[in-house]
Order: structure tokens, then sequence, then C-alpha cells
């Protein structure tokens, strides 16, 4: 059946057929081709603003022998989610704000680059972030120490680096995560960012920063520090904060694939997991809601005791 548009079928609107429903419905886990089904209808009408209409063309019991393919039409744009992705999105224009926000739940993510290189470095597994920056860690620190910096004073200011990294960690993601896109490139550059992991929330692979990336960034960051602390006191602080990057990291890859057993992390999961499935626009703090209590983004009912 090739792909057709009619016109009674709105601009928003997820396609399948025959050979398209192995790999669609297989994205939400369930044990049976009937419970994938009811998955899939749950998530996408669920809301207002999901897509309205689904459109299926295939026999059920064909479902174990189908192939993947699978399409996505938003207002005339057609994003084929077995293609590299990266370069497609900015075609969605104004469009695109809502259609990342229609997360796909999925454990296997998407493919963002033909090329092999570049799709090689966007894929981190995320125990690569305390084996490669702890020691980066402990090297600032250490720089510190071998420069006379007393125990209490090391302490405070590896403390006072980690507290700043909540502050950024809060304002980097309400201010430039979320910032709104509709261009070409704003839209593909936003994908890149964070669009891609609200698209594909449990992608285990895309979780964590990518080190290339991280490296990058560290620079400007360094240069920032040596500039508003003393020579022995601004690797202490940047270590701290290097400190709080890695532990806002493995935090928010445990609360997309780890099971809290005890309150205090369960709570902050489902804070979390809020932010991604229910208001996207509130609950920027990944660590902790502290920041959100203070510039008033707390998510409607989360008070602090809930927290």
């Amino acid at each position: 059946m090739p792909w057709k548009r009619t016109a009674e079928i709105p601009s928003r609107t997820l396609f399948l057929n025959k050979n398209s429903t192995r790999h669609c419905l297989s994205l939400f886990h369930c044990s049976t081709w009937r419970r994938r089904l009811g998955c899939f209808l749950s998530l996408r009408l669920g809301k207002e603003t999901h897509f309205l209409v689904l459109v299926l063309d295939f026999d059920l019991t064909a479902l174990p022998s189908a192939t993947a393919s699978c399409m996505m039409v938003v207002q005339n744009f057609v994003v084929d989610l077995n293609k590299a992705l990266v370069f497609q999105v900015g075609h969605l224009g104004e469009a695109y704000e809502e259609w990342v926000h229609q997360p796909i739940v999925s454990k296997e993510g998407p493919r963002f680059f033909e090329n092999e290189i570049l799709e090689f470095l966007t894929r981190t597994v995320w125990w690569a972030i305390p084996v490669i920056w702890l020691p980066v860690v402990c090297w600032f620190i250490y720089k510190s120490i071998r420069m006379g910096l007393s125990c209490p004073h090391l302490a405070l200011l590896v403390v006072l680096g980690i507290f700043v990294w909540t502050l950024l960690e809060y304002s980097l993601h309400r201010f430039l995560f979320h910032i709104k896109t509709k261009t070409y490139w704003g839209n593909t550059l936003h994908y890149l960012l964070h669009g891609c992991h609200h698209k594909h929330p449990m992608d285990g692979l895309r979780l964590v920063f990518p080190p290339a990336a991280t490296a990058i960034l560290l620079m400007p960051f360094w240069n920032l520090v040596k500039l508003m602390a003393t020579t022995s006191t601004a690797p202490a602080l940047f270590g701290g904060g290097l400190l709080g990057y890695v532990m806002y990291d493995c935090t928010h890859y445990y609360l997309h694939h780890g099971q809290p057993r005890t309150e205090v992390p369960r709570n902050l999961k489902k804070y979390h997991l809020n932010h991604h499935f229910r208001i996207q626009d509130k609950g920027f703090g990944i660590t902790s809601s502290l920041w959100d209590k203070v510039f008033g983004t707390l998510p409607p009912k989360m008070d602090a005791k809930s927290m």
C-alpha cells in the first residue's frame, strides 16, 4: 500500500500500513501484540494535543512477520523514523514544538546521522561519565591541595561548586534546553541538544551528555572560573562544579532506568517523569526541585511535602 493522504485525514496523522506495524508498535514494550496496539492508542489519543487519527491497514495475524517502516506526517512534511532524523526535523517548522513533545517510549533510540562516526559520537553509555570525569575532578582538587589549600577550605569550595552546578543545571534546562524554535537550523540544533531526549525519553544511549561535547564546553567554563577565583581556589571550585555535573548525569540516567525502592529517589523519579509525560514546561530541576521552588516553576499539585 503506497503512502497517501486524503482530504478527510487531518495534517497531524500517524500512518501505519502492513509493513510498518511491527516497528511502530514494538516501541511500547508490551507483552502481546494486542496490548501493544492498546498502549499505542492510549499514548497517541489520550490527550487533545496528540495525533488525532490512526490509520491502520494490516492483518493482525501478519504482525510477527511485518518489516520495520514508520512515517509521521506533520503539516505536510513526512518524518521517516527509519531514516536519520537530525536533518529531517528542521523541516517541521512551527509544528516541531508539538511534534517533539509527543514521546515515543522505547529503549531503542532512532538513528541520528547517516555518517557512522557522527552517529557513534551521539551514543554514550551512562558509566562512561564517572569513568572519564571523576579522575578529572580528582586532578583539579589535587591541584588546589598542592597549592596549600586547607581541607576545610577545600571541602567548602567543592560543596560550593556543586551548589553552583545545581543552579546552572536548572538554568540550562529551563532557558536553553526548552527554548522554542521554528526555523530549520533552530529545530535541528534543539533536537540535537535536548529535543531528542523528549521525543525518545527512554533512549538509554542518549541520556547522558557525550564526553566529546562536554570537553568542548568545559573550556569556557574553566576560563570563567579562573577569572572569578584565585589561582589556588579555582581548581577546587571547578572540580566541585564538575563533580556536580557527574552526579547530575548519573542521577538523570537512574531516574529514567532505575527502580528506586526508597522514598526520596522514588519521589524524584516521579517528579522528573512528570516533566516528560505530563507538564513539560514545569519541573526543570533534575537532582532536586530546589530551584523550581525558588523561581516558581513547580508543577501544579507538587508541593514541598510531596517532594
